[in-house]
């Protein structure tokens, strides 16, 4: 009887081989940061349960789950992925005189792509680990799949394509609800600029084949493979219930694919199921092939290069340590690796259209016209069974369904004295500063039509934000609950909820209560009316009453300091100050000869830590710098003697408790004073431990009261 749970026991680092415990949310090696990790199982166990073969109901590649990184089967975020069809290509064995070649049918997968299978893991872990956002840099295919995931996770996905990418897919993307950008430069500059963004906003930033959840998914095609491969060539009953091919081919990019099936394969070779590990055909488009160049000229490493292809979903130009790793396998195991011209592919899809009845995209009959060449050449025996991936048909979103206005367009400057495809800093740093301004959202809510639009227009003719008008407080408060907006323009004078309920209903979620407001309205405050504005807003404007240059101004200088801090950081008061006759609250300025005291939060959820951020910096002209690992936090502690740390005490490599004790016997850092903000509860036991070790207050998260909690930062930074 299988007990359906992970047998996940250790993680081992692939770049300085420390070991570790696994646990939610685990993405680097906490020796030396390295996000290259494998996952280890107890394989003998599983071995003893899958050796008859696996009698399971689930429908999906989580009918694989004692070899699946999962802590708790209950956060699996699913669409039916993995499963998919094994069919043989009856045309093109004849067309090549081959016997025995299978198509793996990936585009039976919801997105209708194998990386289906990878946001179905990441989106998992991410939920395991409590992380509600992800930055994700693609060329395509994956780039779907995560918003389609994230969209059911409830994560929010920031998409970040080379402007090179088709129009329909990143339709398809933003029809999910993802954030996409469009770059205007080649994929591994996109992917810099995603890094550099995640980092400035505290983002999670999915690692694809670096990660757990990546390279372990992928391998459940392997273990699909090998049942299906047992049922149609054998005898499962009586040769056995797994079968390797003897080749494995795909068209390959970046090379999570063939690096995951390599491990499934690997995994199933270690415990006796099958008699070999296959072969891996990497197959790379001719524009863009920096693992054939490293394998054709016998080196261990590939030299990044600049994508020439139309084929654009295959150009990744720098492979990093997945070549590394299937060339390892080449020498162990046998394999090849090939290229084929974008004209070739072409050929091919057509081809396989008409043959086979396959429609696929053209990044898939990549890997059709290696095969034609591995058999022609000789590469592929006669005899061998051979496994084709095929990956890729996605429906087209007209432009009717999602606008292309809902796309981000981020340019990067050019230099020809660059290499390796990576533009100078300065290019992308204009790119970056440029992004920090188109993603600034504010919504605008006023009941008069032609007012909003004008606000929306003045706005926007200044800077690229992006501005969204509704015209009753209902919709705008939906509106700002769903976006979290960087700044609101609001009115009062509003029929249904009026703008001082809605200052008021935004105050009580704690998403949105430190999200700056501006009041433009043509009502007359009462004493009344100014008390109830008092500390709600950033500034009230009198309708007929400003220039509608000082109120822009006005507003780009609430967000500048967004621009500049780009974490989230949501404050109170505005930068530029509000022109002569303008009401606005009364919040006392940082003297110029007051240095930032320096805060350290040791939070692993990076939404709890922009939220305990954004409601310190309200007020405080503070330096915070957020930690998600207490080995890092100690370090750090050490080296720049924070004024004051912000302690969870549920951290991954060890708990708060053990930080405070490490703290409390090191006598030059046990005057440090710590505040406990946990959703821990706590027993007598542990509240009189924290007690011990000088924590001077302890909050329960989701029970703040950001007052008093301000009240305690205030008089300990004194």
């Amino acid at each position: 009887m299988r007990d359906l749970k992970s047998y996940l026991n250790k993680v081992k680092c692939m770049e300085c081989g420390y070991e570790m415990n696994f646990y939610a949310g685990l993405y680097n090696c906490p020796v030396c940061r390295g996000a290259w990790l494998d996952a280890q199982y107890d394989y003998d166990h599983i071995a003893e349960v899958w050796k008859d073969g696996l009698q399971s109901p689930i429908n999906s590649m989580w009918r694989y789950l004692e070899l699946l990184p999962v802590i708790d089967p209950q956060k699996i975020v699913s669409m039916g992925e993995g499963r998919t069809p094994l069919v043989r290509a009856i045309k093109t064995q004849q067309r090549l005189g081959h016997p025995a070649i299978f198509m793996k049918d990936e585009r039976m997968s919801p997105t209708s792509s194998f990386k289906d299978r990878q946001a179905s893991g990441a989106t998992t872990a991410l939920t395991e680990a409590g992380i509600k956002e992800l930055v994700l840099a693609s060329t395509g295919n994956a780039a779907v799949a995560y918003a389609a995931y994230c969209a059911r996770a409830d994560i929010k996905a920031w998409i970040f394509l080379t402007s090179l990418v088709p129009a329909p897919k990143m339709r398809e993307a933003a029809l999910y609800g993802a954030e996409v950008v469009k770059v205007a430069a080649t994929y591994d500059e996109a992917k810099k600029i995603a890094a550099d963004f995640a980092a400035r906003r505290g983002i999670h930033l999915d690692q694809g084949a670096k990660a757990i959840p990546g390279k372990e998914s992928m391998k459940t095609i392997a273990y699909e493979i090998a049942e299906d491969l047992a049922y149609q060539l054998g005898n499962p009953a009586r040769d056995g219930a797994w079968r390797a091919p003897d080749w494995y081919i795909q068209a390959v990019s970046g090379g999570i694919g063939p690096v995951g099936v390599l491990k499934g394969f690997e995994e199933l070779y270690r415990m006796g199921f099958i008699d070999r590990v296959p072969k891996i055909g990497v197959v790379q488009v001719a524009g863009c092939s920096p693992m054939v160049q490293a394998f054709m000229a016998g080196k261990p490493k590939a030299d990044p290069v600049v994508p020439e292809t139309r084929i654009t979903i295959l150009s990744t130009g720098n492979p990093g340590m997945s070549y590394e790793i299937l060339y390892q396998a080449n020498q162990k195991y046998g394999g090849y690796m090939i290229a084929a011209t974008d004209d070739e592919a072409f050929t091919a899809m057509h081809m396989y259209a008409k043959t086979e009845g396959y429609s696929v995209e053209p990044a898939t009959s990549v890997a059709f016209a290696g095969l034609d060449k591995l058999i022609e050449q000789g590469i592929i025996k006669s005899d061998e069974v051979v496994v084709l991936s095929c990956s890729g048909h996605t429906f087209p979103v007209d432009k009717h369904i999602i606008d292309e206005e809902m796309v981000l367009d981020v340019r990067v400057a050019k230099s020809s004295q660059f290499t390796g495809g990576i533009a100078p800093i300065d290019g992308l740093g204009e790119a970056l500063k440029r992004l920090d301004e188109q993603v600034t959202t504010i919504v605008v809510i006023d009941d008069n039509p032609m007012d909003s639009r004008l606000i929306r227009r003045l706005l926007q003719a200044k800077k690229p934000y992006r501005v969204f008008e509704a015209n009753n407080a209902f919709e705008g408060l939906d509106m700002v609950r769903e976006r979290l907006p960087d700044l609101v323009v609001s009115d009062l004078d509003m029929p249904g909820m009026d703008g001082f309920t809605l200052l008021e209903e935004m105050k009580k979620d704690p998403r949105t209560a430190n999200i700056p407001v501006i009041v433009v309205s043509a009502k007359d405050l009462t004493p009344d009316d100014k008390r109830r504005l008092a500390g709600q807003t950033s500034s009230v404007w009198l309708k007929g009453s400003f220039s509608t240059k000082d109120l822009v101004e006005h507003v780009v200088g609430t967000l500048s300091h967004i621009e500049g801090d780009p974490a989230g950081h949501h404050g109170s008061a505005p930068v530029e100050p509000a022109p002569k006759g303008v009401e606005s609250p009364s919040t006392p300025e940082p003297k110029a000869n007051d240095s930032p005291k320096r805060v350290l939060v040791v939070e692993d959820n990076p939404t709890d830590a922009r939220l305990i951020t954004r409601v310190l910096q309200a007020k405080l002209p503070l330096e915070i710098e957020h930690l998600q690992f207490g080995r890092e936090a100690l370090r750090v502690i050490r080296e720049r003697r924070p004024h004051l740390v912000v302690l969870d005490l549920m951290i991954p490599d060890m708990s708060g408790f053990e930080i405070l004790e490490q703290l409390k016997h090191d006598p030059e850092l046990d005057n440090i004073p710590v505040i406990v903000v946990t959703s821990k509860e706590l027993t007598e036991e542990e509240k009189q431990q924290l007690m011990a070790n000088h924590v001077f207050s302890t909050w329960q998260k989701g029970k703040i009261d950001r007052q008093k909690l301000m009240a305690d930062v205030e008089s300990q930074l004194k």
